[in-house]
């Protein structure tokens, strides 16, 4: 099964960070120009939590706060999951359905490399299934 680190050669280990003291608008305003459902929060190069929309939602929204006014530090996730690029699909899948997170940043030697969602995991389970059944379609029709 593929792992972390061959999702991140292919998608590239681009991250986008925002501060802890940036605002939640900034964030908002990143998270649309990018297209992401979610940003790192880090400071001194440091990983130090993780912001998204559903946090946007459930913290700023139904408790009708301003997201000019709030803080990312005031909503962030500081208790971050993450993982190893060696990690397999598998082991991705299982952590994300069982926490119930969409979005795994990836440290190595404690240095952030990149970060992975559930749809990369999805589309590497996916092509996984496409080449083990050409292989079989192959097998079966006596092709190499």
């Amino acid at each position: 099964m593929h792992n972390v680190r061959q999702i991140l050669q292919k998608k590239g280990s681009q991250v986008w960070t925002i501060s802890p003291d940036d605002t939640i608008f900034r964030a908002l305003e990143l998270m649309a120009e990018k297209k992401l459902g979610a940003l790192l929060v880090t400071e001194n190069d440091e990983l130090c939590g993780i912001i998204s929309e559903r946090d946007y939602a459930r913290k700023v929204i139904l408790k009708g706060k301003s997201s000019k006014d709030t803080l990312v530090k005031d909503i962030m996730t500081s208790d971050v999951l993450y993982i190893h690029p060696d990690c397999t699909i598998e082991e991705c899948m299982e952590l994300m359905s069982e926490k119930r997170v969409r979005h795994l940043p990836v440290l190595e030697d404690d240095k952030l490399t990149g970060v992975i969602s559930i749809g990369d995991v999805v589309m590497a389970v996916i092509e996984e299934k496409e080449y083990t059944i050409k292989q079989l379609e192959n097998y079966i029709h006596g092709g190499r």
